[in-house]
Parts: structure tokens; C-alpha cells; sequence
């Protein structure tokens, strides 16, 4: 198996994956969109390459980032969110394009577990999606976009909420009163597990499949960014009264734990 890879998007979970790759004895390249991150890259050993996706055209040697490698991340955000949010499905058809255009035959898409929406039961990979964001939506669409490609091997990893050094939801939750849905469960991966799982779908060749990619450990919202908050010393959150059905179900990582994969990094603080 050749040990060229590309990361698009070594953002928060780009760039350690990279160093993880790196490790492992892969040549990798990766993309940024800010000219300033260049250098550190260059200095943890990444050949890095500065790239844009707009939904009308790609800004960058995106052709040359392409043509040096042989399996691709895209870790490309939407950030449908922000003010005057450009179009992801049309960006991800432009990089589509050139991807049809090189060597590339394994891709791992990034998506989410968003695009399953508020199903109120067990999810597993076999649950029909049925988003209701407009981020859910347009990944759904893409994830279809490049699994449909027959000349492309692209295998989907959907992981629920991110958490990791400098990134976890109650701190943003601290002080909020009145939230809704604290019966609901949480879904969440820790980076570490993230970089395992993309690793192991590379060394097992697992391509073609979707995984989702949540932590087997779901106590309700009110309960874990309660505990949490605690343990940070910060104000924890505020439910609104418990009672009621859930709103959202309990993500499974079935197809990762069939295949006798395990998660490694606990969610709890």
C-alpha cells in the first residue's frame, strides 16, 4: 500500500492526525487556508500546501496537492452557520471534479452524525439519515456525491460531538439557563479516538463502508455537562425541566465494534 496521503483541512483535527500519520511511516500533505500555519507545518514535517474551496472556484495548487498523493482526507467543515455561508455542496462538487482529474482512488470523507437529525432511537449506520440542519443536509449530499463515484473508494466516517485539548461543549454551556432536551443523550468522540479510527480504516483498507464514530458512554446532557462543569470549577448549566421523550437517540459505532475495534480515550474528565 503506497504511504502518500493528503489531509485536506489540518485544522484542529488535520494536524494531529498528520503527526499521528507521520509516525506511522506516512509522506503526508496537508491543506490550510491561512498562509500563517504554513511554516508550522512545514517545521512538524507536513508539505504543506495553502488551498481555499469557495463554491465557484478552488484557490490554490490544488492540482499539485492532488497529484502527490494516492488517499485523500477531506476534512473540510461546511460552517453553514457563519454570516454569508457559501455553498457546501457546490464546493465539494469543484473538488470533486478535480479529483476525477487525478491518481486518487481512496478518499475518507469527514461527515457527522448530524445527518441522522432527531431520531429518537437507536442509530445505527443501516438508520436512514434524516437531517434536519442544513449542515446535516448538505453533508448527506456530498457523503452521496463521492460514494456514488464508482471510480473512487470512499468510505464515510460520521462522528458525533468533538472533544479534545481546547475544545469541549460546557464551556460553552456554563452559565446558560433554561436549556432544552437534557434528557437527551450525548453523543461525543474524543481526538484521540478520531485519529485512531481514520488510521484504522487506512491499515484495514476498510473502504467502500460508513462508520459512525461515537464513544460507547451515553448519560443524559444534564447529567454529563453537569459532572463536567463540576470538575472544571465553572457554573454548570441549567435544564429546563427533564420531563418528556428525548428528542435524539443513542449513536452506535456498530460497524467499528463488529469489525473488534475498540475506543481507546474516555469522554469523562
Amino acid at each position: 500500500m503506497s504511504r502518500s496521503i493528503g489531509i485536506l483541512g489540518c485544522g484542529w483535527l488535520g494536524f494531529p492526525l498528520a503527526k499521528t500519520l507521520m509516525a506511522h511511516n506516512y509522506e503526508v500533505y496537508g491543506t490550510t487556508t491561512s498562509g500563517e500555519k504554513m511554516e508550522p507545518m512545514a517545521q512538524a514535517g507536513i508539505q504543506p500546501y495553502k488551498i481555499a474551496l469557495h463554491p465557484d472556484k478552488i484557490v490554490g495548487d490544488i492540482d499539485g496537492f492532488l497529484a502527490r498523493v494516492n488517499h485523500l482526507v477531506i476534512n473540510v467543515p461546511p460552517r453553514l452557520r457563519k454570516i454569508n455561508a457559501e455553498s457546501y455542496v457546490d464546493k465539494m462538487k469543484l473538488l470533486h471534479s478535480k479529483i476525477l482529474q487525478s491518481n486518487i482512488q481512496n478518499i475518507i470523507f469527514v461527515s457527522s452524525t448530524s445527518v441522522y437529525g432527531n431520531i429518537a432511537r437507536e442509530i445505527t449506520e443501516s438508520t436512514a439519515p434524516q437531517p434536519v440542519t442544513e449542515s446535516g443536509r448538505q453533508l448527506l449530499i456530498c457523503e452521496a456525491l463521492f460514494q456514488n463515484t464508482v471510480s473512487l473508494n470512499t468510505t464515510v466516517i460520521r462522528f458525533g460531538g468533538l472533544i479534545g485539548p481546547g475544545r469541549h461543549p460546557v464551556t460553552m454551556l456554563s452559565k446558560k439557563r433554561g436549556l432544552s432536551n437534557g434528557n437527551d443523550p450525548i453523543n461525543l468522540i474524543h481526538l484521540e479516538d478520531c485519529i485512531h479510527i481514520i488510521q484504522t480504516v487506512l491499515e484495514k483498507r476498510y473502504w467502500n463502508e460508513i462508520f459512525n464514530a461515537v464513544y460507547p458512554y451515553h448519560p443524559t446532557k444534564e447529567e454529563y455537562y453537569t459532572q463536567e462543569a463540576l470538575k472544571r470549577g465553572i457554573p454548570a448549566p441549567i435544564y429546563a425541566s427533564t420531563s418528556g421523550e428525548n428528542i435524539k437517540g443513542i449513536v452506535k459505532s456498530r460497524n467499528f465494534i463488529n469489525k473488534k475495534h475498540t475506543f481507546y480515550t474516555s469522554i469523562v474528565s
